[in-house]
């Protein structure tokens, strides 16, 4: 194994003063397509794909504790069967967040597949030390207070309740990784953007103090960590222009010290530009002037977008100040049990049908004495996506070619919220006309809390790996402390 600072065998590489990363998948479930012909077509040195979202880390903890081989996103593993020798040969590195609640699963995974293709030498990277559930009753005797970011609800009321406890972490732990000499670097909770900031910080030798240039790579993870969103996807402004959406490329950013430019692959749908990108550079940006990152906070409030060829735009006056103190920990916790139920009506007068209907069930739960924490009742075709918003003018509402009602229960006693599910498929015959069920008959279901908060950053411990294939041999280093 080389030294920490020899150059890797991306040594030629390296030396170029401009790095191509594109941005391979936007959640846990998006689509393989756009990576694998990036990989196939585009000039990369990086691809990184973000499976992660708040909610996923809860999921994924929840498959673990059914079975410990799992927690994990195993559509990473989909995708690296496909490109995992074509990356190799090209020198292409891959980064990704698809570890989730168990990255050493995942490691063992993917390193069994590389073995099975013959990719001798082939370093597999990894990230621990995100998961904080066992150590939270240390760090609350140690004085950490847990306080809410949002300031809603107590820390006392779910400490018993947690699930899992995250946190948000920065470039370093992968940089480390890519220093051993890693092709894949595989985290749990790193922050979307640090899998995109990591490989450039690490070829440019950006550090801190360079507030400028880290917040000009965080923006470049920023535009690319949603996948298809940052190319003409989910496109508000004028989605009939993006051109074939069957195909839709995703994202890739080209960095150097002077310039970021976004493109996309070759021969492929989708659309790179001012209007495109601006949608995604804003998407999540809580105050322009203050975008907290682990790694640094960032000043877009003054950036430029300017189309510079086709799907090219070039971005500056980006800016970078200090980064926090303190790191984001998101705390997953059982809030209860919800059900989830869906009844149709036809016209004529499909909306007064579905209002009538609801007003059965609710009748027939307050018989049956159902304690709820909440019940929401919606009408898709009405009001279900812009709730107390929607037009609800009679003239559109009372012609409604169809309605369906939705009602959602969410309660602390499983037994309270299956009160409902008998009773909504026998409204076809013993309701209003026109009822229609389908779906099939609902299920309760687990409902996971978000409890956001901030620990301080020399709290968490991080750990940065390093597995050989063939060789086997096992490296560690810790990452250092800011």
């Amino acid at each position: 194994m080389r030294a920490h600072s020899i150059l890797t065998h991306r040594e030629v590489k390296n030396l170029s003063k401009q790095i191509s990363i594109g941005g391979g998948q936007g959640f846990w479930g998006d689509s393989n397509d756009a990576a694998i012909h990036m990989i196939r077509t585009a000039e990369l040195d990086y691809m990184a794909c973000d499976y992660l979202a708040e909610l996923t880390l809860s999921i994924m903890q929840r498959q673990k504790l059914k079975n410990p081989q799992a927690g994990y996103a195993r559509d990473f593993l989909k995708l690296m069967d496909i490109i995992a020798e074509e990356a190799y040969k090209k020198k292409v590195g891959i980064l990704t967040n698809a570890g989730g609640m168990n990255i050493t699963a995942c490691v063992d995974k993917l390193k069994e597949m590389v073995e099975g293709k013959g990719l001798r030498g082939y370093k597999i990277g990894y990230v621990l030390g995100d998961d904080l559930l066992d150590r939270i009753p240390e760090l609350a005797a140690e004085g950490i207070k847990f306080e809410n970011m949002d300031g809603i609800g107590c820390f006392d009321d779910i400490k018993d309740k947690i699930v899992n406890a995250n946190v948000y972490y920065g470039r370093e732990p992968i940089m480390d990784c890519l220093g051993m000499g890693a092709d894949t670097v595989l985290t749990g909770r790193a922050a979307d953007s640090a899998l995109f900031l990591a490989p450039l910080a690490y070829r440019m030798g950006w550090k801190d103090g360079d507030w400028d240039n880290l917040a000009r790579g965080i923006m470049a993870g920023h535009l690319l960590e949603c996948g298809g969103q940052g190319a003409g996807g989910n496109f508000q402004y004028d989605w009939r222009s993006v051109p074939d959406m069957d195909q839709l490329g995703f994202p890739i950013a080209k960095v150097s010290d002077d310039d970021f430019i976004i493109t996309k692959a070759p021969d492929c749908g989708g659309l790179i530009s001012r209007e495109s990108v601006s949608e995604q550079f804003l998407y999540e940006v809580h105050d322009p002037a203050n975008y907290i990152t682990p790694d640094v906070t960032v000043d877009v409030s003054r950036a430029t977008l300017t189309n510079v060829g086709e799907n090219q735009v070039r971005v500056g006056n980006v800016h970078g100040k200090e980064k926090p103190d303190m790191l984001k920990l998101c705390i997953g916790y059982h809030a209860g049990w919800k059900v989830v139920t869906y009844l149709s009506f036809a016209w004529p007068n499909a909306y007064e049908k579905a209002q009538y209907a609801a007003d059965i069930l609710m009748k027939k739960m307050q018989r049956k004495g159902m304690k709820a924490d909440e019940v929401h009742i919606s009408y898709l075709g009405i009001n279900a996506l812009h709730l107390g918003v929607a037009d609800m003018r009679p003239e559109l509402v009372d012609n409604a070619n169809e309605c369906v009602l939705r009602i959602a229960i969410r309660a602390q006693d499983k037994a309270e919220v299956e009160k409902i599910i008998p009773e909504i498929s026998p409204l076809q015959l013993n309701g209003p006309p026109g009822a229609s069920f389908f779906g099939g008959r609902a299920k309760a279901t687990e409902v996971i809390g978000l409890y956001p908060t901030l620990i301080p950053r020399d709290a968490v411990k991080l750990t940065s790996h390093i597995v050989e294939v063939k060789y086997c041999l096992l490296y560690t280093s810790p990452s250092p402390r800011d």
